[in-house]
């Protein structure tokens, strides 16, 4: 499941933060990262993901 997870933060990194911590903190905070540029948001999606 997790490398579906890394997979769809990839191709959208707020999906792949969504799907492994729901609607909170991080969720928000990759989708300000993501819109700042897409490098950061997929760099804390799979960290977020490694993670936990």
């Amino acid at each position: 499941m997790d490398l579906i997870r890394i997979i769809f933060s990839i191709l959208l990194p707020p999906l792949g933060v969504f799907l492994q911590v729901g609607l909170g903190g991080a969720f928000w905070l990759n989708i300000i990262l993501t819109l700042f540029g897409y490098l950061p948001g997929i760099i804390h999606a799979v960290w977020i993901i490694a993670r936990r």
